[in-house]
């Protein structure tokens, strides 16, 4: 179908969305991509992509305005909650053929896919219908406008609202896990992904750059802290390493509980799902942009190949489900590696851990 006219809608501009319009340009279509939000800076967060997502990037012909931004990282180190080494992995080794791995704030990064997406994205646009029409989609926007379409691509998140309108699935379910996120400037020299593993709980620091550290944690939970800050220093405020300091330097944390999605399909007439709105997982193998940037270059190269919409869907999800059903497996292999008491985990990681973590990795390493 390269060339040909279709008229497809993509419904959200986060990084799945724009990367998806990205790549839809370049292979020569020309979507219409809506987002509910109001255009606005990105939230203070930092991002690891590991070498997959390079990868992506480059199909994307993105890498060369990624490649100054943020920090390269070499080299993953695990380490006990008082600092202690247990393992780590050389990532040059791991993902050699493929891409080296970078950690950036997600604001850069959506800057770069919203210019590379090549069109203006209609803000405030919510969707309120998703009806099926003979070869095509007719969607309705909450303020009374509507439009039809070839193809709607679901780009808008874990709590997807195409999902739902498409009867592709109910919400997400919870993990278990509360999250914390922060970007942290003047807090210590940190030169490597470094995470320090806990009891029932983990704090990982990422440089992303310009002096700025990129500090993620969690811990087994159903409810978020009234204060994360203060719950994160009570938390961690007996670990080692860089972890007091980094306390120290903390000034604004967001917490939000983990979701998982699980879909017995991705698509259902002229409706397809991507990205987090298909198959979002725990964030524990920083896979999620990665997979969305997969997605779209998967997706576009389906379009083009195939003789009709249904057989592209068909073809795309063929080749994607292998590889996010890897990302939720290895995902939750991880987690239950942290749910370990430390007394047992602690002594298999010093023996095999950096075995352990890059065979987490090791489908994702072969080509699309």
């Amino acid at each position: 179908m390269g060339g040909f006219p279709l008229r497809i809608l993509v419904v959200g501009a986060g990084i799945a969305g724009l990367a998806v319009a990205r790549a839809l340009r370049l292979a020569g279509f020309r979507p219409d991509v809506t987002e509910k939000l109001p255009p606005s800076e990105r939230g203070d967060v930092g991002l690891y992509l590991p070498g997959n997502a390079a990868r992506a990037l480059r199909r994307l012909d993105l890498d060369g305005p990624v490649r100054p931004l943020g920090h390269v990282i070499h080299r993953q180190r695990f380490l006990d909650a008082a600092g202690a080494p247990l393992c780590e992995v050389d990532l040059d080794a791991l993902w050699a053929e493929v891409g080296e791995c970078r950690a950036l704030p997600r604001a850069e990064l959506h800057r770069v896919l919203l210019t590379g997406a090549g069109g203006a994205v209609r803000h405030g646009a919510e969707i309120s219908t998703v009806e099926p029409l003979p070869g095509g989609v007719a969607v309705g926007f909450t303020d009374g406008t509507s439009g039809e379409y070839d193809l709607v691509i679901g780009a808008d998140g874990p709590r997807s609202t195409v999902r739902t309108l498409a009867a592709l699935g109910g919400p997400p379910r919870p993990v278990g896990q509360v999250v914390y996120r922060a970007v942290v400037r003047g807090g210590p020299p940190v030169a490597d992904w470094t995470a320090l593993l806990g009891e029932r709980a983990g704090f990982l620091v990422v440089p992303i750059g310009a002096g700025r550290l990129h500090c993620y944690a969690d811990e087994a939970g159903t409810a978020l802290p009234a204060d994360p800050l203060a719950r994160l220093r009570e938390l961690f405020g007996d670990y080692g390493g860089p972890v007091p300091d980094v306390l120290d330097a903390l000034d604004t944390v967001h917490a939000e509980l983990t979701e998982e999605v699980e879909l017995g399909r991705w698509f259902h007439n002229r409706v397809l799902l991507v990205g987090d709105a298909a198959h979002a997982t725990a964030p524990t193998l920083s896979q999620g942009a990665a997979m969305a940037l997969e997605d779209a270059v998967v997706l576009a190269e389906s379009l083009r190949a195939a003789g009709s919409v249904e057989a592209a869907l068909i073809a795309y999800e063929s080749r994607r489900r292998p590889r996010t059903r890897w990302v939720r497996d290895r995902t939750r292999d991880r987690n239950r590696t942290r749910d370990v008491p430390p007394a047992l985990r602690d002594p298999l990681l010093r023996g095999r851990g950096g075995r352990i973590f890059q065979e987490h990795y090791r489908l994702l390493v072969d080509p699309l």
